[in-house]
């Protein structure tokens, strides 16, 4: 039997990798080396785990067993990829030297924590995979206050959760509003609102300087002064592509992995997908692109080589109460200004950029149910 394909990492992109190479070829060898057990699960689903009362086992869809036995592929779990060596294509992993007809970087990203200085920090929490939830599940459940760092999309997330599951939240967030990555400030302010009707205490325009542990208890410093008493802190500041290993192989990296439109890296026969590969200076971390990124990617890695082809795509943020859905280019020097409708039902805020061309969306409350409408205005002008 020829060498495998092998794939280093078992989150979404790798697995959804596994599955369309198997929909288009069912005797393929694969391999599959992760450094954790190899489960299946929505890693989406973490963002609302305290709410639902879920633990570990309530997320995992399949072990890495069964889901190996599934698919027919072989499963290197609790395995550790030292180096490649990619002039002789073959990974050492374990001490173990593993040839590879092609290579695979699925290595994901890991949660990003903010330079805080004090005793506290080893204690900050991450709630990035399956196994650091699993991990800090306990300290979370027990825990009545909770800091959460970052007013991202995944730090709204969590916290809505967290308060949702009775916490007392406070949400500290760099920038003037939430979300500014993403939305534009005038519905950033709206969203900040919202969550303090939650009773969320919302901290804009300021930073953790210092996390001290007195007993149980953080004492968290932040830079406009003030300084707060809370059981947990959990990071959500953005994410990190892992690039470590593709880095000391030689490959070209810079925020992520470097691909070209096949997701090759600049080594032959090496490819990279999903949380850690950038492609056209961007790093996507959203589930869809990874999802035809895996389809394309599964096409080349079988003998036909083809491009990753991504539409504009929409995002759909996990606050129920205040439903918001975007699509397209919603922030950075792109948006020259915003033309924004707003009703008692919700708002809906359209990008355009210096030519004035519509570039982006956002549909907050119940007109977010007009999304799909504008998505397909959006398209229809690109």
């Amino acid at each position: 039997m020829s060498d495998p394909i092998v794939i280093i990492g078992s989150g979404f992109a790798a697995y959804q990798l596994v599955k369309a190479i198997r929909r288009q070829d069912s005797d393929a060898n694969l391999c599959v080396i992760t450094a954790d057990d190899g489960h299946d699960y929505n890693k989406p689903d973490l963002s609302h785990v305290f709410s639902k009362a879920q633990n570990k086992n309530d997320l995992i869809l399949a072990t890495g067993g069964e889901f190996a036995q599934q698919h027919q592929f072989k499963l290197l779990s609790r395995t550790k990829v030292d180096s490649i060596d990619a002039q002789s294509h073959s990974v050492i992993a374990n001490g173990e030297r593993i040839h590879y007809t092609k290579l695979v970087l699925a290595t994901g990203a890991s949660a990003f924590i903010p330079p805080i200085e004090g005793s506290g920090v080893e204690r900050v929490r991450t709630l990035n995979s399956l196994e650091e939830f699993a991990q800090h599940h306990d300290a979370l459940n027990d825990a009545q206050q909770v800091m959460v760092l970052g007013g991202g999309l995944i730090g709204v997330e969590i916290a809505l959760d967290l308060a949702n599951a009775g916490k007392s939240v406070v949400l500290v967030e760099p920038a003037s509003t939430l979300m500014a990555n993403q939305l534009p400030d005038v519905i950033g302010l709206k969203l900040q609102q919202h969550l303090r009707d939650q009773g969320i205490d919302i901290q804009t325009g300021t930073t953790a300087e210092q996390a001290n542990l007195f007993g149980n208890k953080h004492h968290v410093s932040l830079s406009h002064g003030q300084t707060l008493k809370v059981d947990e802190v959990v990071a959500c500041a953005g994410l990190r592509a892992n690039t470590a290993l593709a880095h000391s192989a030689g490959v070209l990296v810079n925020k992520g992995i470097v691909v070209d439109q096949t997701l090759q890296t600049s080594l032959t026969d090496i490819y990279a997908l999903g949380d850690c590969a950038e492609l056209e200076g961007e790093v996507r971390s959203y589930l869809q692109p990874i999802l035809l990124s895996a389809n394309a990617l599964a096409k080349t890695l079988l003998g036909a080589p083809t491009q990753v082809v991504l539409p504009t795509m929409m995002v759909k943020v996990k606050t129920p109460s205040y439903p918001i859905q975007l699509a397209g280019v919603t922030s950075g020097q792109a948006v020259e200004r915003w033309q924004i409708e707003s009703q008692a039902q919700g708002m809906v805020a359209k990008a355009y950029n210096s030519a004035n061309r519509q570039v982006g969306f956002v549909a907050t409350d119940q007109m977010a149910s007009q999304a799909f409408a504008l998505l397909r205005e959006l398209t229809t002008q690109h």
